[in-house]
């Protein structure tokens, strides 16, 4: 890290402050990309490889990229759900073996994205300087660092209370250089297969494995949909969500980062939502924070809204279009609102209920078909809100 700058100098440094290459960073990126696309080929046609040294390699792949998403940006940068300190070691210990810096620095970065996403200088890894710069490029030369890692880790207060947090920041690079070294060493040794295991296990799966955390930053914010929000340049997509282990659902996780999900739906593929779950069950995980639906439904509604509005605004019958549309929108929110404010009131009742008498259960019974009732109501005028809103949207 580098000299911290006094704090009287921050606003001279940042305005004097020339691009910064990093050229540990260069060489690094560099010469692990360069072995990945030479290197393993090579081997390959001359040797072979073995299953066993790919299982391996995926195997330490899909750990050390869980270990990002339900540790470090779940967990850490966005307090998405809490875990007890077992389960912190290892998502600690699995950041070691991803080879993208502490969980201090990686969650500090990731903050100050969330606060000024697309921002040209105050967003580390922006997505408005282009795919390169938000992809890799900000790794290999940045303006200004000390000063904004300085500022980061003071934005962490919470993290710098973490002693697993700190103890991983404190001996981070004997703890990541020792991890990516013995242990892909250690499996050689006892398959027999050192050098094999050393390439796939190694090299080809941390190059894999930081490209495709870097697409999140780059691809994410170019390719994909934005039903939630339009206020930046995150985008929902499949193809990412699958090979990032459901991190690829970010113009939701744009709009609601403080959701222990990215993929909202049960089906949605995110293994990190699923693990999280999973381990609450059993007490490793605990106060999952989710969204309700209820909000997620209006942000959905309001961005289409919008969609409309920009593309009808030449229409020489846009006013007419948009108070139609407005109406219609209005009338939608009106129904979803009631549909689930009788929810919460029937789900209160049930879970409450202590039935001791008939009036009791016909008064449950009651909430129950209000809210069967204004729940159908409400389905109904979100069928006819879509047709009319795609029609401009």
């Amino acid at each position: 890290m580098s000299e911290q700058t006094p704090s009287s100098q921050h606003a001279s440094s940042q305005q004097t402050a020339k691009p910064k290459w990093i050229w540990i960073n260069i060489l690094f990126f560099g010469l692990s990309f360069l072995a990945a696309i030479v290197l393993v080929p090579w081997y390959g046609f001359e040797h072979g490889y073995h299953v066993s040294s790919w299982a391996w390699g995926i195997g330490l792949w899909l750990f050390s990229s869980t270990s990002i998403s339900m540790g470090y940006h779940r967990l850490w940068s966005h307090r998405a759900y809490e875990a007890n300190p077992v389960l912190r070691a290892i998502l600690a210990f699995g950041g070691c073996l991803a080879l993208q810096n502490s969980a201090l620095h990686w969650s500090s970065d990731h903050r100050i994205h969330h606060k000024h996403v697309d921002h040209d200088t105050k967003d580390p890894y922006s997505a408005s300087r282009g795919f390169w710069h938000s992809h890799i490029g900000w790794l290999l030369k940045r303006e200004g660092e000390a000063v904004r890692y300085d500022e980061q880790y003071d934005r962490c207060p919470d993290l710098k209370r973490d002693p697993i947090v700190m103890f991983q920041h404190k001996y981070y690079w004997l703890l990541s250089v020792s991890a990516n070294i013995l242990v892909p060493l250690v499996l050689g040794l006892m398959t027999g297969l050192v050098w094999e295991m050393m390439i796939i296990a190694g090299v080809l799966r941390l190059v894999w494995s930081h490209h495709l955390t870097f697409f999140i930053n780059s691809l994410a914010h170019m390719w994909g949909t934005r039903p939630y929000t339009e206020e930046n340049s995150a985008r929902d997509n499949l193809v990412l969500a699958v090979l990032t282990g459901g991190e690829g659902y970010h113009n939701y996780h744009h709009k609601f980062q403080y959701d222990y999900r990215n993929g909202i739906r049960w089906w949605h593929f995110d293994p990190s939502k699923w693990w999280i779950k999973a381990l609450s069950w059993v007490g490793v995980t605990r106060n999952l924070k989710a969204v309700s639906n209820e909000k997620i439904e209006k942000a959905k509604a309001e961005t289409l809204l919008l969609k409309a509005q920009q593309k009808t605004a030449h229409l020489p019958n846009a006013e007419e279009i948009m108070q139609k549309l407005h109406e219609e929108y209005e009338q939608f929110i009106a129904k979803l609102t009631d549909a689930y404010a009788a929810r919460k009131q029937w789900l209160e009742a049930k879970k409450n209920d202590m039935v001791e008498n008939m009036v009791e259960s016909y008064e449950h019974s009651k909430l129950m078909e209000n809210y069967k009732q204004l729940k159908h109501s409400f389905e109904q005028q979100k069928i006819n809100w879509l047709i009319l809103a795609k029609q401009y949207a």
